[in-house]
């Protein structure tokens, strides 16, 4: 899109923001040119939410702001509209808007690291499922908006229809 990557534009938003920059994979190789530290899953279910334990596994502060690799419009104006909310007594700070609670493109606590190996462990994917054994502080809609009007950055890239709006937003 536009002579970039989708990785090549999250880091762009991300500048500035943050010192450490994780890549998540499966494929670690295909990422050997990536400036960044880049690590695998640690358990063996394929799903977001391993994703999501292996990034806070690995990061060195105690929170991480964790969102998915598919989402190419992602605003940095939003990202400081969650890292504005950070105090040490949130396990997740997450975006909600009008389609509902946006997960992958939020902040979690390492303190989720056990809840949410327990709950893969138990043969559970699904992320929103550990939410209620946490502190959740839920960003409305409205406030998000003042950072992302038309709350582009929560658009994904699921499908070739995807990827071609994507292409024709760009």
């Amino acid at each position: 899109m536009g002579g970039q990557t989708i990785l090549d534009r999250l880091r762009t938003a991300f500048q500035g923001l943050f010192d450490e920059v994780l890549l998540v994979t499966r494929d670690p190789l295909e990422y050997l040119s990536w400036d960044s530290k880049v690590v695998t899953d640690i358990l063996p279910t394929r799903s977001s939410l391993t994703g999501i334990h292996s990034a806070l596994f690995h990061i060195s502060t105690p929170h991480a702001f964790i969102t998915a690799c598919d989402t190419p419009f992602l605003k940095t104006g939003l990202i400081r509209v969650l890292l504005d909310e950070l105090e040490p007594k949130w396990d997740v700070i997450m975006p909600v808007t009008e389609q509902g609670s946006q997960p992958l493109c939020a902040i979690y606590s390492k303190r989720c690291i056990e809840p949410i190996e327990n709950q893969l462990k138990n043969g559970d994917p699904k992320i929103l499922n550990f939410f209620p054994k946490m502190r959740v502080k839920e960003i409305p809609e409205e406030r998000l908006r003042r950072a992302d009007t038309d709350l582009i950055s929560f658009f994904n890239i699921n499908t070739p229809e995807d990827l071609a709006t994507a292409e024709q937003m760009f």
